[in-house]
């Protein structure tokens, strides 16, 4: 098969690599697309190894075709079209994973554009409900509100009756989280987000892709009993934190990952996935919430890809397509 391979000190390439097969308990899906995350930027970058056992071939969530089952696998179908949120080997013609990491195609969407849906999905409900417990009429604040996370997390928190603020750093990425549905914009070169949330009383929830930089004003911007769950690093890894602060407002700060969990177990991919599949993907098929794909290239163009996902012109998902 085809894949794309990330040298060391070069850019990437679609080559032929090693066929796969299932292996017992996995399902091998030939893949039609492949979602870009800022995962994929610093694996390829050499920053962030693949976890043990999984793929070290790029992508994190696909979708396609099954093409063959793994002894053990029940539910699913040859020739059924799916999705799945994966530890690694998407940027490829076909990719191995296990089963309980399948997901249907939600009814309204594309067998294409549902390749950008289980990564930001999984990572949205795992984090803003499994783990911050966001409730109907809480305020959350999304940091990169027009990012592939910040797009599908506005209209999810929407559905669950919350009310949403979102930061970005461009009028037009500002206006798409507004038609989403978010209540409050912030530009966050030009306007303080913390002295906002002061102003709307606090955030009950704060979803955080940046990590240091951001840490001690999130304490800042949180309303009493408040939770800022950090899921990413863009702004440093490393941060001071008044704990008398975070004491004062009995709030707290969680570091999540999705990519290192385990498959079974609490709070395992499995249980993501299938929460997702039974809460979310319904929201789909009402028309509460669509994918927000901002652009879609051939997996040849991969790194053309990667570079337009690092420079921060598009709002939403990036797609590879697999002919």
């Amino acid at each position: 098969m085809h894949a794309i391979v990330a040298a060391a000190d070069g850019p990437l390439t679609w080559e032929n690599v090693a066929d796969i097969s299932p292996a017992n308990g996995e399902v091998l899906i030939r893949v039609r697309a492949a979602g870009i995350n800022r995962a994929d930027l610093l694996q390829a970058a050499g920053k962030y190894p693949p976890p043990p056992g999984a793929s070290d071939i790029l992508g994190l969530e696909v979708s396609g075709t099954i093409a063959a089952l793994g002894d053990g696998v029940t539910g699913w179908s040859v020739g059924q079209q799916v999705c799945a949120l994966l530890a690694g080997g998407g940027y490829a013609e076909y990719v191995a994973v296990p089963a309980a990491q399948v997901l249907p195609v939600p009814d309204q969407v594309s067998l294409t554009h549902a390749a950008g849906l289980p990564e930001v999905a999984c990572t949205v409900w795992s984090n803003l409900v499994m783990t911050a417990d966001l409730a109907d009429g809480q305020l959350v604040l999304l940091h990169g509100g027009g990012s592939g996370i910040g797009t599908h997390a506005i209209q999810v928190a929407r559905a669950l009756g919350a009310r949403v603020a979102v930061t970005a750093g461009s009028a037009d990425k500002l206006e798409l989280c507004r038609d989403l549905g978010a209540d409050i914009t912030i530009n966050y070169r030009d306007e303080d987000f913390v002295e906002r949330m002061r102003a709307e009383g606090g955030a009950d929830v704060i979803l955080d892709i940046m990590g240091a930089a951001y840490l001690d004003r999130n304490v800042d911007a949180l309303a009493d009993g408040g939770r800022v769950v950090i899921i990413g690093m863009q702004g440093g890894v490393k941060g001071d934190l008044n704990i008398g602060k975070l004491i004062g407002k009995r709030a707290g700060v969680i570091g999540t990952a999705l990519r290192s969990r385990p498959v079974d177990g609490p709070g395992g991919k499995a249980e993501i996935v299938r929460q997702v599949t039974e809460h979310v993907w319904p929201m789909f098929a009402d028309g509460r919430v669509k994918p927000i794909i901002g652009a879609e290239l051939p997996i040849t163009q991969a790194q053309q890809g990667q570079e337009l996902l690092a420079s921060g012109e598009v709002s939403g998902k990036i797609l590879l397509t697999v002919d």
